[in-house]
């Protein structure tokens, strides 16, 4: 076993790093492993959705494959997206296959992020399988208001989830999108209930993308800077130079000691030290979350038993990456609104 570990890191040293245009070492792959959810979120998902035909889906075997790939040229975080990725049959058996990779120490850290309604049934099993964090979608403590904005949701599953995995030893993150008009009134709730339960919180702006029908972005949109202002006038925060590897920047609140983060894609553009990228469960690599260019890579791994044509396409993909997105909703439309829903990119 010492062996075959000592052989891996060998090649993982021995291969060129992903490099973006821009001199970014690309180190994060966000992966969908389905576009399928068990909830209908108002700012993620029409309330009749058409799925894709299982078929068109990377097989568990074809994620393994391509995940180790990415972790071959350089990449050491993996989040698990969906859709909801509990979801989906038989998931675990690739989260155990992934354990190799931090085993080796080639991947510094698997995660996921989940709406949570399946948690209590998989938070043990998923920290055997080396799972330390998770990040749970929660926009609200009230029941009914939970109904409304997950249009299927039941909030006492997902709490019960939050739970189970707090027990299994898994480090809980909340994430809340803040919606104007619908959590308003909440956010001290939500905070001070982060801070008893000992889970970290971090606030994101809803962003433009996918066809919301009735949905309304711009009467959604609630800045968070006006949030963070409104905080400020409660609480005393303090700005940290801690970043986790994603798109959010953290503070702290002083009062409770309590760790906040905020994504903020339109009032403060978060690209410049962008190192991720998004695979999706039909094989699509999205350089830019909000841009519509994407490279297909389950063409070349369907081709050949070989990785090459692969790892070719990888970095010609990583090539194009762009400095950033176009978000903006300053003139009152949502401008740079990209047409996929967030389900099939992956959270």
């Amino acid at each position: 076993m010492r062996r075959a570990t000592a052989h891996l890191n060998l090649i993982y040293m021995s291969t060129p790093p992903l490099i973006d245009p821009f001199a970014r070492a690309i180190s994060y792959l966000r992966v969908s492993v389905t576009d399928r959810c068990d909830f209908r979120c108002v700012y993620c998902m029409s309330e009749n959705m058409t799925f894709l035909p299982k078929r068109d889906l990377l097989t568990l075997e074809e994620l393994d494959r391509m995940c180790s790939t990415f972790i071959r040229l350089g990449v050491e975080k993996l989040r698990i997206t969906g859709g909801e990725p509990l979801v989906r049959r038989d998931i675990l058996t690739f989260f155990r296959a992934m354990t190799r990779h931090l085993d080796s120490g080639a991947l510094k850290e698997l995660t996921l992020t989940t709406n949570g309604s399946q948690l209590a049934r998989f938070a043990d099993d998923l920290a055997a399988a080396g799972v330390r964090r998770v990040n749970v979608s929660l926009d609200t403590l009230d029941d009914e208001k939970f109904a409304r904005v997950t249009r299927w949701g039941r909030l006492p599953q997902v709490l019960k989830g939050i739970e189970a995995a707090q027990k299994a030893g898994l480090r809980v993150k909340i994430n809340t999108v803040a919606l104007k008009g619908f959590n308003e009134d909440e956010l001290f709730t939500l905070t001070e209930w982060c801070a008893a339960q000992d889970h970290d919180l971090t606030f994101i702006e809803v962003m433009p993308m996918g066809d919301m029908g009735e949905e309304d972005r711009v009467g959604q949109y609630w800045s968070l800077s006006d949030l963070r202002n409104r905080l400020s006038e409660r609480y005393t925060l303090t700005e940290l130079s801690h970043r986790t590897g994603g798109p959010a920047r953290y503070m702290e609140i002083g009062e409770t000691g309590q760790q906040l983060g905020f994504i903020t894609p339109l009032t403060h553009n978060f690209c410049e030290s962008c190192n991720r990228v998004r695979l999706t469960c039909t094989g699509e690599l999205f350089m830019c979350l909000g841009q519509e260019d994407n490279a297909d890579l389950r063409a070349p791994l369907r081709s050949s038993e070989s990785d090459a044509p692969l790892e070719e396409a990888i970095r010609n993909a990583i090539a194009r990456k762009p400095k950033g997105h176009d978000f903006d909703y300053s003139r009152q439309k949502p401008d740079g609104q990209v047409s996929r829903h967030m389900s099939h990119t992956g959270g």
